[in-house]
C-alpha cells in the first residue's frame, strides 16, 4: 500500500516537472515565474493530473492565456486521453479548503466566479459635470493627472515587487478584461505604489488612447464629494466617476471611518466593475488589515488580486540607483552606490532622497562624489540604523560580491571559487563576530571548528602573499563595515 502511494506521488511530480520544462521553453521568464512557479502538482489518478493553483485568479488567467500549451503538454505526457484538473485554494472569507475544477479541455461550461462583469446600459446621455476640469461639459474631457516619468520603463523590477508589477502590466494591456479587477496594491510608504499606479495609467493611455483614465488620491476624492454635497451635485459627482474606464485611486486607507464617502465609492465601484471597467487601488495595508471600513466594501477589495510591495533587496536598490543616475546623466563610483544600498533600508523614497542630496552637494559646492561625501550626506539627512554584523549578514555581502547564492556557498562542492568564498565568510565571521569556531562552521555548510581555523589561516596567507586577493578582500571588508 505504502509503495503505491510513493509511486503515485513520484509520478505526478515527474509528469508536472516534465510539463514545466516544456512550458519554460515556450513562455518568457517573467510570465513563467509569475504564473507557473506557484503551481503545485497534487496527484495523478486515472490519467487525470491534478494541479493546485493559489486562487481563482490564477485559474482564470491560465484558462484564458495558457490553456493551449497546457493541453499540449498534458497530452504529450499522458497521451490523447490525458486530462488536467485544478485544485483551487478557496479564500478564507468564503470557506476553508480547496475547490476542484476540470480544465477547459475536459468540460463544456464552467463559471468560475459569481462576480463576472454584467453589461448595464442605463440610458444616460446627459451633461456630466467634471470635477477635474469645469462643470457642464457635454463631452467628458479628463486630465488623467498622470506623471510621465512614472512609467514601467522607469520601474525597476525585483523579487520585492515582481507579482505586483506583472499584474499591473497585465491590467494595463487588458484593462477590465483580466481577473485582476480590482487590482489592490499595498505596502508601507515609499516602496513604489504610486509609481506603479501611474505606470499602469500611462500604458493604458498609450495602448488605448480612447479610454478615459484617471489617477486620483483618496483625499481628492473625499474633498470633491464634500464639495458636491455642499452644492447639491452628489448625483453628478457619481455620474462623472461612472464614466471612467480605468480608475486609479491612491491611498484608499484614507476612507477609514468616512461612512458617506464609502457609500458613494461603493456604488461607483459596483457600476465600474459590472461594466467591465478597470479599478486599481493602493493602500498602506492589505484588505484584511484595513479598519473603519464597511464589510461590503472590504469584500469587494478582495474580489481581484491583492499584491504587496516589499522593501527592495540590495541588488534591486543598486539597480534603482543606477537607473536614476543613468537617467540624470551623472557618474557615480560603484562604492558610493553600494554604500547607499547597504545603508538605507527603509524605502525607495529615502534612497532617492539621499541620492538627490549627494548630487546637490556635489554640484553646488563643486565637490567630487566620493565615499566620504556620501557618508557625510547620509549621516546628516537620512536616519541610518546601525547594523549588527552577523554571520548571515557577512554571507550576504560575500555572496553578493561573488554573484553566488547562499545555497551554493553552503553546498558540499569543492570548486575553487566557491571554497574561497566560503573561507572568506569564515574569516570575516571570526574577525567581526563573537561566535565560536564551531558555530561559524555550522553556519557555513556544517563544517567543524578545524575547518574554520584552516580557512582563517589560508585567507591570512593569501592576504599577505597575493596582492590581487588582498585588494578583493579589502573591498569585501569595506562593504561589511558600511
Amino acid at each position: 500500500m505504502s509503495e503505491s502511494i510513493v509511486d503515485i506521488k513520484k509520478n505526478h511530480v515527474t509528469v508536472w516537472n516534465n510539463c514545466l520544462s516544456v512550458i519554460k521553453d515556450n513562455v518568457d521568464a517573467e510570465n513563467f515565474n509569475t504564473w507557473f512557479k506557484p503551481i503545485k502538482s497534487v496527484k495523478l489518478e486515472n490519467n487525470i493530473l491534478t494541479i493546485q493553483v493559489p486562487s481563482h485568479f490564477f485559474f482564470d488567467w491560465l484558462e484564458e492565456h495558457y490553456i493551449d500549451i497546457l493541453r499540449k503538454v498534458i497530452r504529450h505526457e499522458l497521451g490523447s486521453e490525458g486530462k488536467l484538473e485544478y485544485s483551487i485554494v478557496i479564500d478564507s472569507t468564503h470557506e476553508n479548503g480547496t475547490m476542484r475544477v476540470p480544465a477547459t479541455n475536459n468540460r463544456e461550461v464552467y463559471n468560475p466566479t459569481t462576480y463576472m462583469p454584467i453589461n448595464i446600459n442605463n440610458g444616460r446621455n446627459e451633461t456630466i459635470p467634471n470635477p477635474f476640469i469645469i462643470p457642464g461639459l457635454k463631452k467628458i474631457q479628463v486630465n488623467s493627472q498622470l506623471v510621465e516619468s512614472y512609467s514601467f520603463d522607469n520601474f525597476v523590477e525585483g523579487s520585492c515587487n515582481r507579482l505586483a508589477r506583472s499584474a499591473g502590466y497585465a491590467v494595463a494591456n487588458q484593462p477590465g478584461k483580466t481577473s485582476f479587477n480590482p487590482l489592490f496594491i499595498y505596502s508601507n510608504v515609499g516602496l513604489g505604489k504610486t509609481h506603479l499606479l501611474h505606470a499602469i495609467g500611462l500604458r493604458v493611455k498609450n495602448q488605448f488612447p480612447d479610454k478615459i483614465v484617471l489617477y486620483v488620491t483618496t483625499e481628492q476624492f473625499i474633498q470633491q464629494f464634500v464639495d458636491a454635497i455642499k452644492t447639491n451635485n452628489a448625483n453628478d459627482f457619481q455620474h462623472f466617476y461612472e464614466m471612467i474606464d480605468v480608475l486609479l485611486i491612491d491611498d484608499i486607507q484614507s476612507l477609514s471611518g468616512k461612512e458617506k464617502t464609502q457609500d458613494i465609492f461603493f456604488h461607483i465601484f459596483n457600476y465600474l466593475h459590472q461594466n467591465g471597467k478597470q479599478i486599481v487601488i493602493t493602500s498602506d495595508k492589505s484588505p484584511i488589515d484595513l479598519v473603519g471600513f464597511e464589510q461590503r466594501l472590504l469584500s469587494r477589495f478582495k474580489w481581484g488580486l491583492s499584491a504587496d510591495l516589499q522593501v527592495p533587496d540590495f541588488e534591486t536598490k543598486v539597480a534603482i540607483l543606477k537607473k536614476r543616475i543613468y537617467n540624470d546623466g551623472i557618474e557615480f563610483p560603484d562604492e558610493v552606490i553600494d554604500y547607499m544600498a547597504y545603508s538605507i533600508n527603509s524605502n525607495i523614497r529615502e534612497l532617492e532622497g539621499a541620492l538627490i542630496s549627494i548630487m546637490a552637494q556635489s554640484s553646488l559646492n563643486k565637490k567630487e562624489i566620493t565615499l566620504d561625501l556620501a557618508k557625510q550626506m547620509i549621516d546628516k539627512y537620512v536616519k541610518v540604523t546601525s547594523r549588527e554584523i552577523t554571520i548571515d549578514y557577512i554571507q550576504k555581502v560575500v555572496c553578493s560580491h561573488f554573484g553566488l547564492s547562499i545555497e551554493t556557498i553552503n553546498s558540499p562542492t569543492r570548486h575553487r571559487e566557491i571554497v574561497q568564498a566560503r573561507q572568506l565568510i569564515m574569516y570575516f565571521a571570526k574577525k567581526y563576530t563573537k561566535y565560536s569556531l564551531a558555530t561559524i562552521g555550522m553556519h557555513c555548510g556544517n563544517k567543524d571548528h578545524a575547518t574554520v581555523l584552516h580557512a582563517c589561516k589560508t585567507i591570512n596567507n593569501l592576504i599577505d602573499t597575493d596582492k590581487q586577493f588582498r585588494i578583493q578582500a579589502e573591498k569585501i571588508d569595506k562593504k561589511i563595515k558600511m
